[in-house]
């Protein structure tokens, strides 16, 4: 399925017309039906407010997810909470790097600290 197919299935479902959703988005309904006819792609606005309105990834829009939210399974949620990445042995096996540079032990426990600050904030 196709990023027009998926727009199109997605509008769909939640009711709304061609004409609602270019309201929604600030977009001729033409425009929309191009898209959705995969004549034309979305540009980044566009996909990013398509994303927000139907509450999925962009991933599942360009289809490289079939995962509607990109959320991960609880069974994945529950592994990675039962994780502890702190033990600097477990640091060097799972090297994390940014811009090709691997972080240090204290950016990698920063990262995470950064992570879980994020998630209780959910």
């Amino acid at each position: 399925m196709n990023t027009g197919d998926r727009i199109a299935l997605l509008r769909e479902s939640l009711g709304w017309t061609q004409e609602e959703l270019a309201l929604k988005l600030g977009i001729t309904r033409a425009a929309l039906s191009h898209y959705e006819k995969n004549r034309r792609n979305p540009d980044f606005e566009t996909m990013t407010e398509l994303a927000n309105l139907f509450d999925v990834s962009i991933d599942y829009l360009v289809g490289r997810t079939s995962a509607v939210n990109g959320s991960p399974t609880k069974e994945i949620d529950q592994f990675a909470d039962q994780l502890e990445l702190s033990d600097d042995e477990l640091l060097k096996k799972f090297q994390l790097s940014i811009d090709g540079r691997p972080l240090t032990s204290e950016e990698t426990r920063r990262f995470i600290a950064f992570v879980r600050a994020e998630r209780n904030m959910m």
